[in-house]
């Protein structure tokens, strides 16, 4: 090859000698990027994982689903949120026509109360590399097994067909044991539409029932099938551990021990650890330490890491993101600890959680506001520059945004930091930005 920096023919080189050329060569680009402070990886994430983008088409939701592939995910938050603010004119009707053409498919992750789970959104090529099988229901009974064994024998199959077959349980025995094999990963559908009937109010349901099995096959409808036959990959752990490194590069940016917090891949980050290795041995990614406050072995793009440095850069106006406190782009509480709040003495409700329903809102890559799920209880961090309360000010008035997707298009708040709303040392600022008095607290209306 060409060695020697002037080198413009075949030249040879012996191997310990390429050895010491290749990690010096590695170690001198490990110590050419300053760590970045870590409120600039919260500026990077959002604007890497395509968060506000304007661009918009039929290919922009795939590419969405590709960056997100494998991260469990409230459904409510990735219909409501998630996904919005990732795609222009976001329909959840979109999401159902991609199922349907064969390019998506989604898995179970877990249960989150009666109406609501986290899943996980794939590729239908892929999910046999990033899947491995779920371990048998440790707690399934009788009407579980015949479910299953319905499904390996007949294929994928409506719920009058699982019906007809499993006669020993009534119709609310069927769904229960439906959803557990679902949320434990053993189940999935061709449509989304039953994790949606799930939020539907019980009365709802009940004048749905018109007969016997109406319920059924409104509340869980579309066809049912084993997710066995999806994890079925003839792949090697080799190929199955690069497919999941290179689904975090794409999802993160800058990967490093934290992410696994956040994803669903056994073993941890030691696996993922030696093929990151092997991945800056051969030149395609670079290790080192880029982000303060993440570990130590930091592996990025070399695109990531110019990203990430141009992050730094001063900004015109305040850049005001509003997330799902449990959407990937934002990193605090996972790749970042929660920073230090107003007052640090607040009732332990009121401690900033990523929970499903939680908002954050982020100023300049600083968080500054974090809101239960209610709607009710307001948390406020200290900036690190006190003498800009304006900061503050954009933050409040990013509520707004969320007090638009809301129920009647408001927000009350009636706990800011522990304490009464009221009563909160920061009124004048909540009167600033549109906020009113009521007797309960402080209400926010978009009009």
């Amino acid at each position: 090859g060409e060695f020697l920096p002037s080198g413009r023919h075949r030249e040879w080189c012996e191997p310990g000698v390429l050895k010491r050329i290749r990690r010096r060569t590695l170690a001198k680009l490990r110590g050419e990027v300053a760590p970045v402070e870590s409120h600039v990886l919260a500026r990077f994430l959002p604007a890497w994982q395509g968060v506000g983008v304007e661009a918009s088409g039929p290919r922009r939701l795939p590419q969405v689903v590709e960056q997100l592939e494998g991260i469990p995910l409230s459904f409510k938050e990735l219909e409501r949120t998630i996904l919005p603010s990732r795609v222009p004119n976001f329909h959840p009707r979109q999401l159902d026509e991609l199922g349907a053409m064969g390019g998506l498919v989604w898995l179970g992750a877990g249960s989150l109360g009666g109406k609501d789970g986290r899943i996980a959104l794939y590729r239908r090529d892929r999910v046999g590399l990033l899947v491995d099988p779920p371990p048998p229901l440790e707690d399934g009974g009788a009407l579980h097994e015949a479910i299953l064994d319905h499904l390996r024998n007949r294929g994928a199959s409506f719920l009058t067909e699982i019906m007809a077959t499993c006669r020993d349980g009534d119709e609310g025995e069927l769904l229960d044991a439906l959803w557990d094999l679902v949320w434990a990963g053993h189940l999935t559908n061709d449509t989304f539409h039953p994790i949606r009937a799930l939020e539907a109010p019980k009365q709802k349901r009940q004048r749905r029932r018109r007969g016997r099995g109406g319920e059924v096959v409104w509340a869980a409808g579309g066809r049912w099938s084993l997710t066995e036959h999806l994890l079925f990959s003839r792949a090697s752990e080799t190929e199955k551990l690069h497919a999941r490194a290179m689904v975090l590069l794409e999802r993160y940016g800058i990967v490093s021990r934290e992410v696994m917090s956040l994803e669903n891949f056994q073993g941890g980050f030691s696996p993922i650890y030696q093929v990151m290795k092997a991945l800056e041995e051969s030149g395609k990614v670079r290790r080192g330490y880029f982000v303060e406050g993440l570990s130590g072995a930091q592996f990025a793009y070399a695109g990531a890491v110019d990203q990430l440095r141009a992050s730094r850069q001063a900004l015109e106006a305040p850049e005001v993101v509003v997330l799902s406190a449990t959407d990937p782009a934002n990193p605090y509480g996972a790749l970042l600890s929660w920073p230090e709040v107003t007052a640090p003495g607040a009732e332990a409700a009121t401690t900033p959680k990523r929970i499903a329903g939680a908002t954050v809102i982020i100023v300049n890559g600083e968080l500054l506001l974090w809101l239960d799920s209610s709607g009710k209880r307001l948390v406020t961090f200290k900036p690190s520059d006190e003498t800009q309360p304006e900061l503050m000010l954009h933050a409040l008035a990013g509520l707004k945004r969320v007090a638009s997707k809301r129920r009647g298009k408001y927000l009350r708040l009636e706990k800011v930091d522990g304490e009464p709303a009221r009563s909160s040392s920061r009124l004048s600022l909540f009167a600033q930005a549109g906020f009113s008095q009521d007797y309960k607290g402080l209400v926010l209306e978009v009009r």
